[in-house]
């Protein structure tokens, strides 16, 4: 996508894209949990994973800039959440610490990416008012 190009859909911003990518890789390593974890930690970080679209998202499609800025920190709060648990499933070995290593980056990126859109989704709402 052009850096000019206009953004018509929460699509378009690349920080639901790196998040929709990291849902993706929170759904291949939790299948493969214990099925005791089932309604545990697998539910908490799919849950957290999909949060971070999700409100994402949501915050695309409301009015103002105050509303936009309000689920972008809900996403943001999710996706600390989701890291904390990927540290808690290495602890008590369910993933590998070299398997955390590219789920980090990708949770590092999202976040960057999130806080660049909450810091130009909050200079917006200051010129609109």
């Amino acid at each position: 996508m052009s850096e000019y190009q206009k953004i018509e859909s929460f699509t378009d911003l690349v920080a639901w894209q790196r998040g929709h990518q990291f849902v993706l890789e929170i759904y291949k390593i939790t299948k493969y949990f214990p099925q005791d974890e089932k309604f545990g930690l697998t539910s908490q970080m799919r849950r957290a994973a999909v949060s971070i679209t999700s409100n994402i998202a949501e915050g695309f499609g409301r009015k103002s800039y105050t509303e936009r800025t309000q689920f972008y920190y809900i996403a943001s709060a999710s996706l600390s959440e989701l890291k904390n648990q990927i540290l808690i499933a290495c602890d008590i070995g369910y993933l590998k610490k070299d398997s955390i290593e590219p789920l980090s980056e990708l949770a590092n990126e999202s976040h960057k990416l999130l806080n660049g859109l909450i810091a130009k989704t909050k200079e917006l709402n200051k010129s609109n008012q």
